[in-house]
């Protein structure tokens, strides 16, 4: 819950002028009531754009959600699933994230899926047992066709906003263990599946983190509020 108007403005005029590096794959994932904003000021831009949740419910009476036709209605390629704060703050299910992810693919839309295990989870040895199960519940979902279209994000909640780092060994240990249960689904598919790291990237850290061979490039959060910080973060990808 970041940004206004001008903010915005700000914020995204100052990121498609620093745009240096045609290689990279950017987007950027804001609240539902500045997607208008966003589709004004990005439409035709290499910059891409998307929600930050969506309902799994394709239309109704589901008072103060937002459906994925609402999303497409501005342009949107991306809606993030399964956040780590939804999952701790709104309850949400690996069922029911498994069931937003379908949803969009039906759509059109591209999930960034999240996985992620939590301080406790970290240090009782159950980080893969975790982060599997979350990953399983989504591949049940959609099947074996569609693991390359959705987009993979590790988020270690020890990570975020505590103190505490993940190396980059311990970040590429996940994302290896992730990729070959994509592997195990769909062999082909996996070896060109985005897995993102989620874990407090910054400029400083974000060319070790993305040296290593199953991390694909970064879902950022606080960075991305500064347009040089996520440009700093873009040039490294």
């Amino acid at each position: 819950m970041n940004g206004s108007r001008a903010a915005n403005a700000t914020l995204l005029t100052g990121i498609l002028e620093g745009l240096d590096n045609p290689k990279a794959q950017v987007a950027v994932c804001v609240p539902a009531p500045y997607l208008f904003q966003c589709e004004e000021i990005l439409q035709g831009s290499p910059v891409a754009w998307g929600a930050q949740d969506v309902s799994c419910h394709p239309v109704g009476a589901y008072t103060g959600e937002v459906c994925m036709s609402m999303l497409q209605d501005f342009g949107c390629r991306y809606v993030i699933v399964g956040h780590s704060e939804r999952r701790a703050y709104h309850g949400e299910t690996s069922e029911l994230v498994a069931k937003k992810t379908k949803a969009a693919l039906e759509a059109g839309l591209t999930p960034i899926v999240c996985v992620g295990e939590t301080l406790v989870q970290r240090e009782g040895g159950q980080t893969m047992a975790v982060v599997g199960a979350q990953l399983d519940a989504v591949l049940e979902a959609v099947g074996a066709e569609n693991v390359g279209k959705i987009v993979l994000a590790y988020e270690p909640v020890w990570a975020i906003g505590t103190g505490k780092t993940a190396t980059p060994d311990m970040a590429q240990e996940v994302h290896a263990a992730l990729r070959e249960k994509l592997r195990a689904c769909n062999a082909a598919a996996a070896e060109t599946a985005l897995i993102l790291y989620g874990g407090s990237m910054k400029p400083d850290n974000a060319a070790d983190l993305m040296a290593q061979p199953d991390i694909d490039g970064g879902l950022i959060g606080g960075a991305a509020l500064k347009a040089t910080d996520f440009l700093g973060i873009i040039r490294a990808a």
